[in-house]
């Protein structure tokens, strides 16, 4: 398994920078990078003599000599395979790079939430929100309107009992077309994730809606 990883890593990066698939100077893909999705069955036959087992449960083959060979000869291969078919080459690695970035960007998201939790964010985000009187959020509604003007207007004509405010400015970004980093960085869009109080990505909760 680790010959085949080590293989695998190497490989990949190494064609990558090769044909300027990704920049020299990225410090290149990891392992989560490349497994999402991968099945592989690799068959070894190993001499009795050398044959040693990671644990007592021997369910992990653990040869360093199996390790090396195994490396030296799928790298090899593998880059071989690489070059013969460039065009598949290429469509595998813009995949590789798709699962980096929405990694990087979920390592992002949990970083903005954690901001989100600090009481200074907390008061500088949700302090624009007129709240609704009472604190049942399933009874309650939001209106999201574009600046304090229509703010004004809003909260004069609202049940305030159940009706919460929150005003914008301008026009909020088309979260569609936008990436995740990208929409983290918008105050407007982190205003409204602080009020509804779910958080997001893997960290949304609708228990916590407020």
């Amino acid at each position: 398994e680790n010959g085949f990883k080590q293989a695998m890593l190497e490989t990949i990066n190494d064609y990558s920078k090769k044909y300027k698939l990704i920049n020299n100077k990225d410090k290149g893909f990891d392992w989560s990078d490349l497994k999402e999705g991968l099945s592989v069955v690799l068959s070894v036959q190993v001499p009795e003599k050398i044959i040693a087992y990671e644990g007592q449960t021997k369910n992990k083959l653990f040869t360093q000599e199996v390790k090396v060979a195994v490396a030296k000869i799928l790298t090899q291969q593998l880059f071989y395979f690489l070059e013969e078919n460039q065009a598949d080459a290429k469509q595998l690695i813009e995949r590789f790079k798709l699962i980096k970035e929405a990694k990087e960007a979920a390592k992002k998201a949990k970083e903005n939430t954690k901001k989100l939790k600090s009481a200074k964010s907390e008061r500088v985000l949700y302090g624009k929100l007129t709240p609704a009187q009472q604190k049942n959020p399933l009874q309650n509604e939001i209106f999201l309107v574009e600046g304090d003007s229509a703010g004004g207007t809003a909260k004069s004509g609202r049940d305030k009992r159940f009706q919460a405010i929150l005003p914008l400015r301008g026009k909020v970004v088309n979260v569609e077309k936008s990436r995740l980093q990208d929409l983290l960085k918008n105050e407007e869009i982190l205003s409204i994730i602080s009020c509804l109080g779910c958080g997001i990505g893997n960290n949304f909760n609708i228990k916590n809606l407020k």
